[in-house]
């Protein structure tokens, strides 16, 4: 039995997201696609058969462990084993903003199911994690199944795409936005026509826009600025609520050029659109 294990936990960008209605339950129906980024967080998940229990090395700043998706994914994956399982420390270097848009949690908590299925040996299927992922978070599940993807429902219904692989900038502008907030706020626009798979990724702005933006932009100043400012190179659009928005580059030198002239002060990367989660990638060589 392998003991340690180190897998990425990749960034997610919305290239489009729609709001096409509002479910009686109270969330929003939502039309998105999801391209992977060869960009992410990387988790280490260490047994320790002497010592059972699932616990981080080091708490995440601001995310009592309860919360954590991470401890919560891998007691979710510990309750299904019928067989004694060894301990697991889990440990995380952090690169992705907390509340970014980047599906940096969802992100994690998929890693660890499919972490830790491959390291206790539970032999789950990626529709059983899936299914358990859900549970977690709506955007869990496009982690689990690992292919870049149109979202509808709250993003969980899943059909797999092949958008163009291309290069981005990623910045963060320096404020923290409150999801529920833009949700609720009466502006928002919640009756956008869905559209079938093929218009999104003929490039038509109108067909691919972020809902959201307009509202975040009007609450945020530091957005709007950021985004008026990467606008110059080119479209520019918010990922999922924000904070995070991004550019689209054809080549890494194009995007890196505008990477080096960004305004001080605000964070973010560049990295290369992939339509396979570098985790499955990670996954399928260890295989």
């Amino acid at each position: 039995m392998i003991r340690t294990l180190t897998l990425p936990s990749p960034a997610k960008l919305n290239l489009f997201l729609h709001i096409v209605g509002r479910r009686p339950d109270g969330y929003h129906e939502l039309q998105t696609l999801f391209q992977f980024l060869d960009y992410g967080d990387d988790i280490t998940f260490t047994l320790t058969p002497d010592q059972p229990g699932v616990r981080l090395a080091e708490p995440i700043a601001g995310v009592p462990d309860e919360e954590n998706l991470i401890i919560r994914a891998a007691k979710a994956l510990e309750a299904r084993a019928t067989d004694h399982l060894p301990g697991v420390t889990i440990s995380i270097a952090k690169r992705l903003p907390m509340g970014g848009g980047l599906g940096g949690g969802s992100s994690n908590a998929a890693t660890t199911l499919l972490g830790l299925n491959h390291l206790w040996q539970l032999g789950l299927s990626i529709d059983e994690l899936a299914e358990m992922g859900l549970t977690l978070g709506a955007d869990v599940p496009v982690f689990v199944r690992g292919h870049a993807a149109l979202g509808e429902g709250v993003g969980e219904k899943l059909t797999p795409v092949d958008p163009p692989e291309d290069w981005f900038v990623v910045l963060k502008p320096d404020c923290d936005i409150n999801t529920g907030k833009i949700f609720s706020e009466q502006g928002l626009t919640r009756n956008t026509p869905r559209i079938t798979i093929a218009p999104a990724f003929e490039g038509d702005a109108s067909r691919s826009r972020n809902d959201c933006e307009d509202v975040v932009r009007k609450l945020y100043p530091e957005v709007n600025e950021s985004l008026e400012w990467l606008t110059q190179f080119g479209p520019a659009r918010l990922t999922g609520t924000g904070a995070c928005i991004f550019g689209r580059f054809p080549t890494e030198s194009a995007a890196r050029i505008i990477w080096e002239s960004k305004p001080s002060g605000i964070t973010g990367f560049v990295a290369k659109g992939v339509n396979i989660s570098p985790l499955h990638k990670k996954l399928t060589e260890l295989k």
